[in-house]
């Protein structure tokens, strides 16, 4: 049984984490970080890491990778515990002004206090949607996931979907494979309008109102079946990459008293929910006008952290000026 005291801890480690683990440490905090996956980056690191992001303000174009890479190289300026692999499962909340906080039970026996909290899980745990003719084939030539392009160099890669992940993944394997094809059961996109264009003006296979049925090989993926407009096509194929979207899950947050709105947290202007001490930011947060951007995260960490730093400390203000005032 391991006991952590921290001034702040923060629970998820995406890019609205780790940059409120930076700018907590700019207020001065000690700092813990939880996330239930092994590497810090949440989706990013995990589903998309070759994503050119378009969104970041003073970045044209970052691919994810680097993105991660910069944030965790600022918010390590605040040497931050990151308590990695471990889901938080309970939590109680002490309101007193002065001497109150928060205990939060981890899974692995960790017991997490601090003077506030901070929730930047995003989605909360996520898993990805199965492909029905993929059963006993996943990491023998069918993935969910796209972290790296060199394994596809060379090959016949089949891709199920027809939202934003299946046409990034297609647009950029296409030029390191021997083929992509896209295969999906309807003839509309959920994708990017813009992203569809580039691929159909690419060497990429579109074939819609239809589905991958089997798969087909000795150890690992050689063909799979496509059935479209009544008849089966067998074709080789040596990757298959089932992008069908993911299932979200906020896990034990549920079952903590906090104010849920779909799947998302209800949020003041001062990124306070419901529960004293209890701050929330990113993607996981509700209030009216809300927009899920990467760039609306990072000044919600902002504004999350210097009002948790008036719950740990009274006296403290709300805004402690720039970052770049005396320097």
């Amino acid at each position: 049984m391991t006991t952590v005291s921290v001034d702040l801890l923060i629970i998820g480690a995406g890019p609205t984490g780790l940059f409120a683990a930076y700018y907590a440490g700019f207020r001065g905090h000690r700092i813990a970080v939880v996330d239930s996956l092994p590497e810090l980056g949440g989706q990013i690191t995990a589903m998309y890491p070759e994503k050119q992001i378009l969104d970041v303000a003073g970045f044209p174009s970052v691919k994810g990778r680097d993105l991660v890479d910069g944030l965790v190289t600022q918010a390590n300026t605040a040497k931050p515990e990151y308590l990695l692999e471990r889901t938080a499962l309970t939590l109680e909340t002490d309101p007193d002004p002065v001497d109150g906080g928060v205990t939060v039970g981890l899974d692995d026996g960790t017991t997490v206090r601090a003077g506030a909290m901070i929730i930047t899980a995003g989605i909360g745990k996520f898993s990805p949607r199965p492909l029905p003719a993929g059963e006993d084939w996943v990491g023998r030539g069918l993935e969910f996931f796209v972290p790296s392009f060199a394994p596809y160099a060379g090959k016949d890669v089949v891709i199920v979907g027809g939202g934003d992940s299946a046409f990034d993944w297609a647009l950029h394997l296409e030029p390191i494979a021997a083929s992509v094809t896209l295969v999906h059961r309807r003839d509309a996109f959920r994708a990017h309008e813009r992203t569809v264009e580039q691929v159909r003006a690419s060497s990429v296979e579109i074939v819609t109102k239809a589905e991958v049925t089997a798969l087909h090989g000795e150890t690992v993926v050689e063909s799979v079946d496509i059935e479209v407009g009544g008849e089966t096509v067998n074709r080789p194929c040596q990757a298959v990459v089932a992008a069908l979207g993911f299932v979200a899950d906020l896990g034990p947050l549920q079952q903590w008293g906090l104010e849920v709105h779909k799947r998302h947290l209800c949020v003041n202007p001062s990124m306070q929910t419901n529960l004293p001490r209890v701050f929330a930011a990113g993607d996981i947060t509700e209030y009216a006008g809300k927009v899920r951007l990467i760039a609306v995260g990072f000044g919600e960490a902002a504004t999350a952290v210097n009002n948790a730093t008036v719950a740990i400390d009274p006296s403290a203000k709300v805004f402690p000026g720039h970052s770049s005032e005396g320097s």
